[in-house]
């Protein structure tokens, strides 16, 4: 083993250090928590996953631990925007004007579509979030990018939601969503459509954070050989985003659990 007999015999002289069963037990979770997050925790979230467990733990005691444990976060890289619309095709007006904070749920939906890379070739998800609760609500998954990848998104989340009319829709000007196609779609279901500028990515920055999300702590850290592992692999982040993660918006709640909270307080249904 290439030890000196010095070495060897000054170890043995040195106490070992005992941990205490607590200490295991805060060792063992925060591993876990970690794991299950496909690595993506950073310190302060993983601190406020650990006091949901009822650690007594802060941001700094929780970043010493990840360095003794050797558990370090990669980091992620830019979204790139993957839309463009038929110039032929109708734009709504900016209703949001990056306002993404509505008062209840069910005002405001936002939605965009992302690339999603397999050994098989490409795949394509569209997304609905309610921006209240950063909840997605509806979602699609396909081989191709059309207008019906966007459509059957939404009637998802309508279909689960079943919100009032009026309702704004927010997205960008892809050609998905300002296709007759799409349009149709909303005004059969009464909500309006509202449409961020040319160019400016920070119109609908909420949906984007989440993409990121997705593929740079989720999708990218494992091999994706086929399109049905996509897709079970999406369905696994789907379950984690709203049951599981944590969001600031949310006061550190995750999305299903700050609406289940906000019905209890507002009795709203």
């Amino acid at each position: 083993m290439r030890v000196s007999s010095s070495a060897y015999y000054s170890w043995c002289k040195r106490p070992a250090k005992v941990i205490s069963a607590d200490t295991l037990h805060l060792y063992r979770r925060v591993k876990e928590l970690f794991r299950a997050s496909r690595e993506s925790l950073g310190s302060r979230e993983l601190a406020k996953k650990l006091r949901e467990d009822g650690f007594r733990i802060g941001r700094y005691r929780t970043r010493t631990l990840m360095r003794k444990l050797k558990l370090q976060v990669k980091q992620r890289t830019a979204y790139k925007v993957t839309t463009k619309r038929r110039h032929s095709d109708q734009v709504a007006d900016n209703l949001l004007n990056q306002n993404f904070n509505p008062v209840a749920p069910n005002e405001v939906w936002a939605g965009d579509i992302t690339y999603l890379r397999t050994a098989e070739g490409w795949m394509y998800l569209a997304i609905v979030m309610d921006l209240y609760s950063r909840r997605i609500v509806g979602w699609h998954i396909d081989k191709r990018m059309s207008a019906d990848l966007v459509c059957r998104a939404l009637m998802k989340a309508v279909n689960l939601r079943q919100p009032k009319q009026g309702l704004v829709f927010h997205s960008d000007r892809g050609s998905q969503y300002t296709s007759k196609q799409h349009r149709r779609l909303l005004k059969s279901y009464g909500l309006r459509s509202s449409m961020g500028d040319v160019g400016a990515c920070w119109d609908n920055a909420v949906v984007e954070r989440f993409f990121g999300s997705l593929k740079h702590d989720w999708i990218l850290k494992v091999n994706q050989p086929t399109r049905e592992h996509m897709r079970q692999d999406v369905v696994k982040y789907m379950r984690y985003y709203n049951l599981e993660r944590l969001h600031t918006a949310n006061g550190s709640l995750s999305p299903v659990n700050f609406e289940n909270l906000q019905k209890k307080v507002s009795g709203w249904s």
